[in-house]
């Protein structure tokens, strides 16, 4: 790190902002295979949250490659880059009282207890969004899996490149057996038992 960089405290603290939203602070990580449904559910409960005026953002992984990580390619170090600076960009929104959900497929272990180390105890929730791959191909929502299997498309997620489940998710959605909805609404009563809302 930088020798003359100094972190600058702010006057208005992330409990301030807390209790001017009415509502806890954190990051709700959404992670599974492509297809599985994350981008879907978080985009359910997010609109859920916000009728209830409920501070939020969602971070998708597609659309962050847009933009942030419009430099990043998809090798192993260049995804691991790619959850670090979500990481980063979620503990912000969490430490401005925000409610921030992100929908990655973030395929190792590593990389997502790296992001909740680095956030207060009980500020990070890992939703594992679980489909068998099967199901996912059969999906195919972006055509990303018959490319992946033609070989047009090289270290693809649950292809030929791994995916590592959670080992101690928070929450367990099988989105093969569930409904977007119900999802998001056992997430929202998740989070009304965790006190968050």
């Amino acid at each position: 790190m930088e020798k003359n960089i100094t972190w600058h405290e702010t006057s208005v603290t992330q409990q301030a902002y807390r209790e001017n939203n009415g509502h806890h602070s954190g990051v709700i990580w959404f992670t599974g295979l492509s297809g599985s449904g994350k981008s879907s559910i978080a985009n359910e409960l997010n609109h859920l949250l916000h009728e209830r005026g409920i501070h939020t953002y969602l971070l998708d992984g597609d659309n962050i490659r847009h933009g942030l990580n419009a430099d990043l390619g998809f090798s192993e170090e260049e995804r691991k880059e790619n959850i670090r600076r979500i990481g980063e960009v979620s503990k912000l929104f969490a430490d401005s009282g925000t409610i921030v959900l992100t929908a990655f497929i973030s395929p190792f272990q590593e990389d997502r207890d790296r992001v909740r180390a680095s956030l207060p105890e009980g500020d990070f929730l890992e939703v594992y969004v679980d489909c068998p791959i099967l199901e996912c191909e059969s999906r195919d929502p972006k055509g990303l899996y018959k490319k992946a299997r033609q070989g047009q498309i090289k270290g693809f997620t649950g292809i030929d490149s791994p995916y590592e489940a959670p080992k101690h998710p928070d929450v367990i959605l099988e989105s093969h057996q569930m409904d977007i909805k119900s999802c998001a609404e056992k997430l929202l009563i998740l989070l009304e038992d965790k006190g968050w809302i």
